[in-house]
């Protein structure tokens, strides 16, 4: 196994630990910061959720710039972001940080582009992860270290930082799928 699939496979790894800090009953400590307080668990799962995201562009560069690009890589590097951001996005719904028809609007979103994504493979065609899809993924991952860390620093300057990023996660959101579902609407007529 290639170096790419392991960082890709390490990202995958990390998404229990992530959700095991963000769940788990028993509580580290907490810590105040001025009007802020904040559990060590809550600020671990941020720290490694954050980790794990920025292995998404690493593990890409590495099998491109070493031509190493695999099958294997092309699935699970996917997969691991929808992991990733789906588990935590569940147990942000289970902190009560945000509300659950956001979490069903965008793991829908993330069906549906699958299913198109597959549809174009029994064709024999690939769709590619297009600009806005990129732009959804750290959107969505700000959106997500934030939500995890109690709007952490906007918190202290008063500007409601984690209700700006949700818009603009399901905004983008739905508008990535809207650009995936409408350039590759041949592969849906042919069908």
């Amino acid at each position: 196994m290639n170096l790419a699939n392991r960082i890709t496979l390490a990202r995958i790894f990390l998404v229990p630990v992530v959700m095991f800090f963000l769940l788990v009953e028993y509580k580290f400590g907490t810590f105040t910061i001025g009007t802020l307080t904040m559990t060590y668990n809550e600020l671990i799962a941020a720290l490694v959720f954050i980790l794990a995201a920025s292995t998404d562009g690493l593990d890409g560069y590495i099998a491109r710039k070493r031509k190493i690009v695999t099958n294997l890589g092309k699935f699970l590097d996917p997969l691991a972001d929808k992991l990733l951001v789906s588990a935590s996005l569940i147990s942000l719904v289970e902190m009560q940080r945000i509300e659950a028809w956001v979490v069903i609007v965008i793991i829908s979103r993330e069906f549906a582009v699958t299913g198109l994504r597959m549809i174009a493979a029994a064709e024999g065609k690939v769709i590619a992860a297009s600009a806005w899809g990129k732009i959804k993924t750290w959107v969505q991952i700000v959106a997500i270290a934030v939500l995890m860390m109690n709007n952490f620093p906007f918190e202290f300057v008063g500007i409601p930082f984690d209700k700006i990023a949700i818009w603009a996660m399901v905004l983008i959101t739905l508008w990535s799928g809207y650009d995936y579902f409408s350039k590759n609407r041949n592969v849906i007529q042919y069908s």
